[in-house]
């Protein structure tokens, strides 16, 4: 007789064909063994999570956020998501990703006046903070943006509110008071660890620096065509701001830094615009609207600057 080819014991192995789905688990109906991923049939809706490789799986997640990032929506955020992450690995010691953020919040069209300049001041001013300080990366995002803010705010016409706008849109997490508090822990760095106090002499000429660039890129904001009536070329109109430049010039020699320490610059510079347009032989060329237009001051701030510096320096009728 014969011997059997299988044993009555179970010991002979199984072919695993009667096979049943429980509770999220493929078993065989003869054996018992769980089978997990090793679903023989193909009739099933979810067969391919079970049957497909790795290198399919990672190949059809590409797929599906290739159609995803044709979304604009999608790819502005993937787009925000990646430069975040390069902050984060690049925020001590580079400055690469900070030069691309600057670029970008030039993009936003609220008038960053950032030359090559500003953007070594700005590089200088930062990796020096970094020198002495470890912080979060969150942190050291508001500690850029208030060194940026510091940079320009004395030679812009846009508002601090217009900034963090920006700033907010491109996924940075800030508000005034951040802003405000990180100006004011960069300072008090620098005072800490500047060996050279400076004088009030030193003092007097910043500021006046500051109001003599920015009474001369607030003189050009008004165009030629808003006073042509009062010309009879734009060379002549060109020599007349030269010339207003240079009574800013002496004007300034003769303010002391008490009457300056606690003003605030733009809008001094503003009323000192209208102050020496009151002391030119036509005192209707640079009326208080027009100056209200070139530096986004009102009228009446205009004239509280104006009445200040006729304090100070006497009637501009009487200016020599």
């Amino acid at each position: 007789m014969k011997k059997k080819t299988k044993k009555d014991n179970g010991d002979s192995e199984c072919e695993h064909k009667n096979v049943r789905e429980e509770g999220g688990d493929l078993i065989c109906q003869d054996c018992g063994l769980i089978l997990d991923d090793k679903r023989p049939y193909k009739d099933s809706s979810d067969a391919r999570f079970f049957s497909d490789s790795q290198s399919d799986y990672e190949r059809r997640i590409r797929k599906s956020d290739a159609r995803a990032m044709q979304d604009p929506k999608v790819k502005q955020k993937y787009d925000k998501i990646n430069t975040l992450n390069k902050w984060f690995q690049d925020y001590q010691s580079n400055f690469t990703e900070q030069k691309k953020t600057i670029e970008l919040l030039k993009s936003y069209g609220i008038g960053l006046n950032i030359d090559n300049v500003k953007y070594k001041e700005i590089k200088d001013r930062y990796l020096k903070y970094n020198k002495y300080h470890r912080h979060t990366y969150q942190n050291m995002v508001i500690i850029f943006l208030a060194i940026v803010w510091m940079a320009i705010k004395d030679t812009t016409n846009i508002r601090v509110e217009q900034f963090i706008g920006a700033a907010q849109e491109l996924g940075h997490k800030i508000n005034k008071k951040m802003l405000n508090n990180a100006m004011h822990k960069v300072r008090r760095t620098e005072d800490t660890f500047n060996k050279q106090t400076k004088t009030v002499y030193d003092l007097v000429k910043e500021i006046k620096e500051k109001i003599k660039i920015l009474f001369q890129k607030d003189l050009n904001q008004i165009p030629f065509e808003e006073v042509k009536s009062h010309f009879e070329s734009k060379v002549e109109y060109q020599k007349l701001k030269l010339e207003m430049q240079k009574r800013a010039n002496k004007i300034l020699n003769q303010i002391s830094y008490r009457d300056i320490q606690n003003l605030n610059y733009k809008a001094f510079t503003a009323g000192l615009i209208y102050y020496i347009g009151q002391t030119l032989e036509n005192t209707k060329i640079f009326t208080q609207y027009l100056i209200e237009k070139s530096t986004k001051f009102s009228s009446t701030t205009i004239r509280k600057k104006f009445n200040i510096l006729k304090e100070i320096l006497g009637d501009p009728e009487d200016f020599n």
